[in-house]
C-alpha cells in the first residue's frame, strides 16, 4: 500500500530542488517567452512570396497551364472540412476541386486569395466557367499558429530532461541506492517524480501562455479548460516517456544522448515550427507515432478551430495509450542501482 507521507516527502523534495535551481527555472520560463516575442516581431511583416493552393483530389487532374504556374504550392487534401478550415484561417489562399466544371473557393477577406483567383482564371478554360464559392474567416497570425507548438516543445524538454536526466543523476550519485535502504517503494518514488514534474510543467505552461497572451492577444476559439486538459495529458505522456528512458540508464552522457535522440525528431516532425500538410505520406504517418504530434494537433484544433474534446478524442486516446504503455514499461524496467 502506498504511504502518502513518503510520497509527499519525495514530491516536496523534488519541487524544492527545481525551485532552488534558478538557472533551470529561469530557462524554462524565459526561453519560450523570448521565442514567442521574437518570432512575433520577425513574422509581423510581409509573408513569403509563395501562394498555397489546396486541392481536393490530385493536383495532376488540374488544367496543365494552371498546375505549371510558378510560385503556387499545391497541397492535396482528402478532408474537405479540414481544407475549408485552413482556407477560412488564411492558411490556404485558394481551394480548388478538379472536375467539369472546375470548382474553387476563396476567402473574401484574403488579398492573396484574390490574386491567386486572377491567376487561375487566366490559365484555365473559360468554358465551362469555373464554379466559384466564398468563405469568410479571420486570418491566423503565425504567432497564433506557433504558440501551441512552442508550448508543446517547452513541455517536451522540461518533461524529458526534468525526469529522465534527474533520475539518472540520482542513480549515478548513489541517491537511489540510499533511498532503496529506506521504506520508500519504487512505486512511491516514481509516482512522486511524475506528479512533481507534471505540476511544475503545468505551472510553467500557465505562466508562459497567459504572460505572452497578455501582450500578444492570441486567437483562442475553443475552451481554455480543454486546452489545459490536453496539455496535462500531454505532460503525463512526456514525463512517462522520460521515466522509461531513465529506468535503467546509469550514465548521464548516455541519458543525454538518448533524450536528444528522441526530442529532436519530435521537435521537427511534430509540427512545432511548420505544418506537415504537404509533406510525404510516410513522414506524416511517422509523425503520428510521436506524442508531441498529438499534443500540438489537438491544442491547435482547440485554439484556431474551436474544436471540443470530443472532436480531438483521437489524439487524446493516443496520448492516454502511450502514457499507459510508457508507465508500465518504465515501472517494469526500473532499477535502483
Amino acid at each position: 500500500m502506498i504511504s502518502w507521507r513518503r510520497f509527499r516527502a519525495v514530491f516536496t523534495a523534488r519541487n524544492k530542488e527545481f525551485l532552488r535551481d534558478r538557472g533551470a527555472m529561469g530557462w524554462n520560463l524565459l526561453f519560450p517567452l523570448l521565442v514567442v516575442f521574437g518570432l512575433s516581431f520577425a513574422f509581423s511583416g510581409k509573408g513569403q512570396d509563395v501562394f498555397k493552393v489546396g486541392v481536393l483530389g490530385r493536383a495532376a487532374d488540374l488544367p496543365g497551364t494552371f498546375a505549371a504556374t510558378k510560385y503556387l504550392d499545391f497541397v492535396p487534401y482528402a478532408d474537405r472540412d479540414l481544407a475549408m478550415s485552413r482556407l477560412r484561417h488564411h492558411e490556404l489562399d485558394l481551394l480548388v476541386e478538379p472536375g467539369v466544371p472546375l470548382k474553387y473557393w476563396l476567402n473574401d477577406s484574403s488579398p492573396k486569395g484574390y490574386l491567386v483567383e486572377r491567376v487561375m482564371l487566366g490559365t484555365v478554360p473559360a468554358r465551362p466557367a469555373p464554379a466559384r464559392g466564398v468563405v469568410t474567416g479571420r486570418a491566423i497570425r503565425y504567432v497564433d499558429w506557433l504558440i501551441a507548438g512552442l508550448l508543446g516543445m517547452n513541455m517536451m524538454f522540461s518533461a524529458l530532461f526534468g525526469v529522465g536526466y534527474a533520475i539518472v543523476r540520482y542513480r549515478k550519485n548513489g541517491v537511489l541506492k540510499r533511498l532503496k535502504a529506506t521504506p520508500l517503494s519504487a512505486f512511491e518514488f516514481l509516482a512522486a517524480q511524475v506528479v512533481s514534474r507534471m505540476v511544475l510543467v503545468m505551472a510553467v505552461f500557465a505562466v508562459v501562455y497567459h504572460g505572452a497572451d497578455f501582450f500578444l492577444h492570441f486567437v483562442r476559439r475553443g475552451s481554455l479548460l480543454d486546452l489545459y486538459l490536453i496539455f496535462t495529458l500531454g505532460a503525463a505522456c512526456l514525463v512517462s516517456l522520460g521515466l522509461l528512458i531513465a529506468a535503467r540508464v546509469t550514465s548521464e552522457e548516455l541519458a543525454g544522448g538518448l533524450l536528444n535522440l528522441i526530442s529532436w525528431p519530435m521537435m521537427f516532425l511534430s509540427g512545432v515550427w511548420f505544418s506537415l500538410a504537404g509533406a510525404p505520406r510516410p513522414l506524416r504517418l511517422a509523425a503520428q507515432l510521436l506524442p508531441l504530434t498529438h499534443v500540438i494537433d489537438a491544442a491547435r484544433a482547440v485554439m484556431t478551430d474551436g474544436a471540443t474534446l470530443s472532436q480531438v478524442s483521437g489524439h487524446l486516446w493516443a496520448l492516454a495509450g502511450m502514457t499507459a504503455l510508457f508507465l508500465a514499461l518504465g515501472a517494469r524496467l526500473f532499477r535502483w542501482e
